[in-house]
């Protein structure tokens, strides 16, 4: 059957109203209780509770665990429209997106049962922990390594700029074990429990105020039971990248988020803001790069569409090659976005009453992480164009 204009590109009642809702719990807190918990370096908790209370924290989470048995492209919703108001959760990035969706498909039901639950509610929370001060998050790189000693994992190395550790519950590591056969290195995932010894992890001083502090990570001889190992050892890239999609997805709709609240201060602003006779926005000096901004936006919001949907749909590749263009295309957009958005105010933009020079550092973070734009150049250079590696 043919699908409609209306089924593919209108969204559902059900995405509407969880949008609705969303966004009237982000309006109860908002940009300022967001800079506040970040300069007092403590996690956003009261947002973080109340979000999974009321179901958000795992709506792309199976029922079975309790969550809301939905896909990532609720998720993006959730994390776009608080971002829209000003809170948005970074480690709805982390816990529910990236580590649930790689326990849901590949966890035991022991793993699930444990932690699953916990992400659905709010009550637990795991980072994430891939990047490497000499490989970034280049998983070819990565020198972490896991050795058995008996039944245990060993395992040792170091992490850099992970999220969230000190309000985590565990960390979901991304080591490197030797294949018996071969004897070359591939990728594994394991769980590591905060308070594991030989698990030590220090703060990042940061220019940026999120209430997400980053970390680096030192794995001195960390022992782990046989179970702290997710999926099959030898699943490597496969399972990986099922935590990875959903990153970009969501860094996305993060980037999405915040794009929509620089516009939408600056449109209002523009409305409002009268010199000589006319306000400053029937000027096309200002409503032009507004709605060029509104364009680039829309384009980058479809695109996150596409990529949660491919994801959601189970074309892990599909997902792969869309999500790393979405993440490019709506971190860009932000970044203009926050840049018109301030221009249009002039000196105001840069006064704390507006809240537009708090999102200058926090859309630029969006060209780096999880994944810098070039390397999203060279994977559509290399995977979609078929050009030839420079690496």
């Amino acid at each position: 059957m043919t699908a409609t204009y209306e089924s593919t590109f209108v969204e559902s009642e059900e995405r509407r109203d969880l949008r609705a809702a969303v966004r009237a719990l982000g309006s109860r807190y908002g940009l300022d209780y967001l800079i506040a918990c970040g300069k007092e370096h403590r996690p956003a908790d009261e947002l973080w509770r109340e979000a999974g209370k009321l179901g958000f924290l795992g709506v792309n989470l199976p029922e079975a665990y309790g969550g809301g048995g939905a896909g990532i492209q609720e998720l993006a919703i959730v994390l776009e429209e608080l971002g829209t108001a000003g809170c948005p959760l970074l480690m709805l990035v982390v816990t529910p997106a990236i580590c649930g969706s790689i326990l849901a498909r590949f966890g035991t039901d022991a793993q699930k049962q444990e932690w699953l639950p916990g992400f659905a509610d709010g009550t637990r929370r795991m980072a994430f922990g891939i990047t490497e001060p000499d490989a970034g998050s280049n998983s070819h790189r990565i020198t972490t390594t896991a050795r058995r000693d008996g039944s245990d994992w060993v395992l040792s190395g170091q992490k850099v700029f992970i999220s969230g550790v000190d309000a985590a519950d565990a960390t979901l590591v991304v080591g490197r074990t030797e294949d018996a056969k071969t004897g070359k290195l591939k990728p594994a995932l394991f769980i590591v429990p905060r308070e594991t010894p030989g698990f030590e992890y220090q703060p990042i001083e940061m220019e940026l105020h999120l209430p997400e502090r980053q970390f680096q990570l030192f794995l001195d001889e960390v022992r782990l039971p046989a179970d702290a190992l997710v999926g099959d050892e030898d699943a490597g890239l496969l399972q990986l990248f099922a935590g990875l999609n959903p990153e970009r997805i969501m860094a996305a709709a993060y980037s999405a988020g915040m794009a929509r609240l620089a516009l939408d201060r600056a449109v209002d602003y523009a409305k409002e803001r009268t010199v000589w006779k006319d306000p400053i926005g029937a000027h096309q000096g200002i409503s032009h790069p507004l709605a060029q901004v509104r364009i680039e936006l829309e384009l980058a919001r479809l695109m996150t569409q596409k990529a949660a949907f491919l994801y959601d749909a189970g074309d892990d590749l599909g997902a792969g090659e869309a999500a790393n263009m979405a993440k490019y295309a709506a971190a860009e957009a932000a970044v203009r976005a926050v840049d018109q958005a301030v221009q249009t105010l002039g000196g105001n933009g840069l006064a704390s009453e507006y809240g537009l020079a708090s999102l200058i550092a926090g859309v630029r973070v969006g060209r780096i992480a999880p994944v810098s734009r070039e390397m999203i150049l060279n994977f559509v250079a290399q995977h979609t164009l078929g050009l030839p590696k420079s690496y």
